[in-house]
């Protein structure tokens, strides 16, 4: 299993937003760079730290929701030096073309959905609710797989099963989604923190049918809240990059390829926000 010791001795195989994936044997190395994008465009400026952190929190998330749902992850050790840190060596997988969304509040494009059509992803939610309220109960909102530069696109769930081609596979994959958002949803729940939402991505094994992949629970993949500041009703601060959209937005980017520069001080905040949902979540310090 044992890694080669330097990059340059790995093919790359595929570029992400963020991840870039190589060639190991059987297996794959899975790299996350201190790239950042915000509205699917990738920004010339990384944030410091950032694939540390996002390696450590599914690192951390793969060890913990193993009951629910093996996943890809065979080490974080066994990567060569220089990635070590920001690289998983992962199984490879048969990826399923959809991108599996858990919400147990009311926010981003569900909320603008919502505000549109009173539903989110054809689910009918109740009349009057506010921006950044809790929901009766999670609900499992697919979307597609947009490429770089493109925008994800909700769906409902016959879209989705259509896509995948296998209606039973779908409802496991609600049924999985639903039951890790929870888990996680209680355990930073514990450390003061609320997860609003959050999406996965599946693929399968010859050894199992539904496994967990890519990343997980991360502050570019969820949206994390700090408990003791909600208030139902408008926007909260979060431990994400919602803080950089919204800078984004203040200074009028219309979200269209390219992305602007970063400032010092906003590529400062940023990180400073993904390493407090890091240290926060995992009772552990980054550094």
């Amino acid at each position: 299993m044992s890694a080669p010791a330097t990059l340059d001795q790995h093919d790359l195989v595929a570029q992400g937003k963020v991840r870039d994936i190589y060639e190991a044997g059987e297996r794959l190395l899975l790299v996350a760079s201190d790239r950042i994008s915000t509205y699917d465009v990738v920004h010339p400026t990384p944030i410091p730290g950032k694939g540390a952190v996002l390696t450590g929190l599914s690192v951390f998330w793969f060890e913990r929701t193993q009951h629910v749902c093996p996943n890809h992850l065979v080490s974080y050790t066994d990567v060569p030096d220089e990635v070590r840190g920001r690289a998983l060596l992962v199984e490879r997988l048969e990826m399923f073309p959809v991108e599996c969304v858990a919400r147990g509040y009311i926010t981003g494009s569900g909320w603008k959905d919502y505000q549109a059509t009173g539903a989110v992803c054809g689910i009918e939610l109740p009349q009057g609710l506010r921006e950044s309220e809790r929901l009766p109960e999670p609900i499992f909102t697919p979307a597609t797989k947009a490429e770089i530069g493109d925008h994800d696109e909700n769906v409902d769930f016959e879209r989705a099963a259509e896509i995948v081609g296998n209606r039973p596979l779908m409802e496991e994959l609600r049924r999985v989604s639903t039951e890790l958002y929870t888990h996680a949803a209680a355990h930073a729940e514990e450390r003061g923190i609320i997860l609003a939402d959050t999406k996965f991505e599946f693929g399968a094994s010859p050894g199992a049918e539904v496994v967990l992949a890519d990343e997980v629970f991360t502050p570019d993949s969820s949206r994390f809240w700090p408990a003791d500041e909600y208030e139902p009703g408008r926007p909260q601060r979060s431990f994400d990059k919602q803080y950089l959209r919204d800078w984004l937005d203040e200074i009028g980017w219309d979200h269209s390829p390219p992305a602007p520069e970063l400032p010092d001080d906003v590529v400062e905040n940023t990180r400073a926000k993904y390493v407090e949902a890091y240290e926060r979540i995992t009772d552990r310090s980054l550094d």
